[in-house]
């Protein structure tokens, strides 16, 4: 069995094929007491603690200095707060890039992270869990489970179980609120509905169709697939793409005996025109592995976390960061033309944002979401002061890109148009706490957020809106106007680094002689994802013991691929090793024109990379889609990882520290982007460059149950992220034979079309024989 352990987002960069593996622990007694605790403490976070076992740890909050190995001003503020009544109320909205929330976050992720033994964490969630604010309470927690090194291997549930609310829209929440298990009557309030609208012959009015579905609900939609037709789950297993690895787990009947599942429809992929065309992208925008991913990412090097500290400089922190920020708008990119969209809009100041957005959310204490306009004028309705701070951060960093130099408040001078330099822009672009000039470039990025959600300096009571938080942001398509602005700079500082030169580039004695690619083909599969946290029922507890025997669904249509694979042939005139890297990039932009390499550099997607051992001659091997160092499948859910875990502490499975499902890595599903039916032109690049054999990263770091972040030890080798395309290319240098151009089509299949024409032999039922 897979499980989902601690982190690994590491886009192509994590050179997971050469680590040698270790053999997998079990785990004992001790974890598995930390592991349940975890997982309990996190059950419903928005109403009461109900586990009588944790409740009597929570009734005093531990500020003695003595408990802590190290007591900073955050927590002294924490705690100030406490006792003056300041904290953020439990109930209200909680932005991680509010700057007054973000300070009490970070005080009591201290008292976690600080905490000398395991009796004093407990303590301090236990009583967090009652009396602080639930999003701060989590986001704080989520901060301790990955960055305390006694925690390795624990885990938290994926933050779309812990906070359903940031990732479905509100009519599936009041829904799923209002879910009653024991009077289940739901199919009786619609079975009219459905046979009014579902079973009448409507052909000589419709055409091809003999049902009406102009007026359609989501629920109808399914209900022509037979996936809603009792609402009850009868099979064994939820529905995901990799369910098979799960099912023929000899354990997993013995796991899920005595759960009821129910789930209830929800749906991206539909009539979603609704705001403006920009609607359309939905599907990808609001896919909650792509929103998890850029959560995650900015868990592992949250922006006020000392580089030093935590060993995040050891990470190329701020370069990490701002290359995973150019991955996703190349990524967005492909997809938008895939759609028949061109190039992200541009951001100006002094310019209205033509499109708007509507989120369709509701925080959990049931205020929604606020929602932009189309033609939006954010500098008519902003903080002034607040708009000149954030348009000065970016002439400041110009300024001192074109002058080649910047002298910080302490003195240093820093030559910018110098390779290693990229550090210090990668953490100024982020604002992280490693910036030389903490003064005028810490709080940039945090205030930008503010602006653009109407937040103020100093304010605590905020209205809940998708730029505060990690996990909802990526929602807004003008996160990728706005985060346009911040490539824009690091373009600039990679300009003046000049293109790479052949020599450069040259592998000698590596030639790419071939490689070809199995059809690449995209479609929309269907998955339940757990949301039990929204059950609003009692609990039950036997000798007091906390029976999980019920889980709530969505049941929601993705974005998938089917798996795909390439072979190589790469000659090579000695035995050694070699760095392949593997990018996926457009061909042609919106009108069919080609475009430019230099240009079209930017919109390359590293898929994969990997450590090859060549030998002499001629090297064939084949590389699979399911073996990328960076991606992860449908990962096992909160309902079946709890009853895992108990099964395991009565001693009836051996739970094991598997990092195979990463709770970070980047979904396998979104590598490609949804393509045409005819087929999409898109085009691959393959490279192969040295491996430093002094590079030596996997010697000390046991990756069978942790990702290293902040060991220095994640990435396959020092070149930058993105190399070759991370700088200006000279294309009578570029084309060397340890590189590869080949052309692919994408091929998008409507595996949803059958249900839709009269010949379908089996309506009303799904075809639980699709491939996933």
């Amino acid at each position: 069995m897979k499980l989902t352990l601690v982190l690994l987002a590491l886009v192509g960069c994590v050179a997971a094929f050469s680590v040698p593996t270790p053999k997998v622990k079990i785990a004992d007694k001790n974890f598995l007491e930390k592991q349940k605790f975890l997982l309990e403490i996190t059950y419903r976070i928005e109403d009461p603690l109900m586990f009588e076992e944790w409740i009597k740890f929570g009734t005093k909050f531990i500020y003695d200095k003595s408990f802590y190995s190290e007591y900073d001003y955050y927590m002294e503020k924490f705690y100030e707060s406490y006792k003056l009544g300041a904290l953020l109320p439990k109930g209200e909205f909680f932005g991680a890039l509010v700057k007054t929330h973000m300070k009490q976050a970070y005080g009591l992720f201290n008292f976690f992270y600080y905490a000398k033994d395991w009796e004093t964490f407990v303590s301090n969630v236990a009583w967090a869990r009652i009396h602080v604010n639930e999003g701060m309470f989590i986001y704080a927690l989520t901060l301790a489970v990955i960055h305390k090194p006694e925690f390795q291997g624990l885990i938290l549930p994926q933050i779309y179980e812990i906070f359903p609310q940031y990732f479905f829209n509100s009519k599936f929440v009041y829904e799923a609120e209002k879910f009653d298990y024991e009077v289940f009557s739901k199919l009786t309030m619609y079975e009219k509905e459905y046979k009014d609208i579902l079973y009448k012959d409507y052909s000589k009015f419709t055409g091809n169709f003999y049902f009406y579905t102009k007026d359609w609900k989501t629920f109808q939609w399914y209900k022509m697939m037979g996936l809603d037709q009792e609402w009850y789950v009868e099979d064994k297993y939820f529905l995901r793409e990799n369910y098979a690895s799960f099912v023929n787990d000899p354990k997993y009947a013995d796991v899920m005996k005595g759960l009821k599942s129910f789930y209830y429809p929800v749906d991206y992929t539909r009539d979603i025109e609704f705001f403006n065309d920009q609607s359309k992208l939905s599907y990808f925008t609001e896919d909650l592995g792509w929103n998890a991913y850029w959560y995650y990412l900015n868990m592992d090097y949250a922006f006020f976390l000392d580089g030093k500290k935590f060993g995040l400089d050891k990470d190329r922190r701020g370069e990490w960061w701002i290359y995973n920020v150019q991955q996703i708008l190349a990524r967005y990119y492909q997809e938008r033309l895939a759609n028949g969209f061109g190039e992200i809009p541009e951001f100006f100041w002094y310019k209205q944002i033509e499109y708007g957005y509507d989120p369709q959310l509701i925080y959990y204490n049931g205020v929604g979401y606020s929602y932009r306009k189309n033609y939006y004028d954010f500098y008519t309705y902003g903080n002034f002061e607040m708009f000149s701070k954030i348009q000065n951060f970016f002439g400041k960093v110009y300024k001192f890109l074109e002058t080649g130099y910047y002298k910080t408040a302490d003195g240093q001078v820093i030559d910018f148009h110098k390779p290693e330099s990229v550090k210090f822009i990668g953490n100024y672009l982020q604002g992280n706490a490693d910036t030389y000039d903490k003064y005028f470039f810490n709080f940039y990025y945090m205030y930008s957020h503010m602006y653009f959600a109407d937040v103020d300096y100093n304010d605590m009571d905020v209205f809940p809106n998708v730029f505060l938080n990690y996990e909802t942001m990526l929602r807004d398509p003008f996160f990728y106007t706005f985060y346009k602005k911040f490539t824009d700079v690091f373009y600039q500082f990679k300009y003046f680094l000049g293109p790479y030169t052949q020599k450069d580039l040259f592998y000698e004695g590596v030639t790419i002689k071939d490689v070809t690619v199995s059809k690449l083909v995209t479609y929309y599969d269907i998955v339940d994802f757990d949301v039990t946290n929204l059950l609003n029922d009692k609990m039950t507890f036997v000798d007091g013991q906390f029976v999980w025997d019920k889980a709530l669904l969505a049941r929601q249509a993705r974005l998938n691929h089917k798996p795909f694979e390439f072979e190589f042939t790469i000659e090579s005139t000695q035995a050694q090793k070699g760095v392949v890297r593997v990018f996926l990039g457009p061909k042609f932009d919106e009108y069919g024109q080609v475009i430019p390499l230099n240009y079209n550099r930017k919109n390359f997607v590293q898929i994969d990379s990997f450590v090859y051992p060549f030998v002499a001659g001629v090297n064939t091997f084949k590389r699979s889609s399911k073996e990328f160092s960076w991606t992860s499948e449908d990962r096992i859910t909160y309902t079946e990882l709890y009853k895992y875990v108990m099964l395991a502490s009565e001693g009836k499975y051996d739970f094991p520290l598997d990092i195979s499902e990463p709770h970070n890595a980047f979904p396998d599903r979104l590598v490609l982007p949804k393509g045409w039916e005819q087929g999409m032109p898109m085009q691959f690049y393959y490279f192969v460059s040295p491996y430093a054999e002094e590079y030596e990263q996997f010697s000390t770091f046991d990756y069978t149950y942790a990702s290293g972040v902040g060991s220095g030890t994640r990435f396959v080798d020092s070149k930058p992220f993105g190399y070759p395309f991370d700088r200006q290319i000279d294309e009578y240098d570029f084309f060397v034979p340890n590189g590869f151009f080949q052309d692919v089509k994408i091929y998008y299949v409507d595996t949803f079309a059958k249900y839709f024409e009269k010949k379908y032999p089996k309506f009303g039922t799904f075809d639980y024989s699709i491939e996933y």
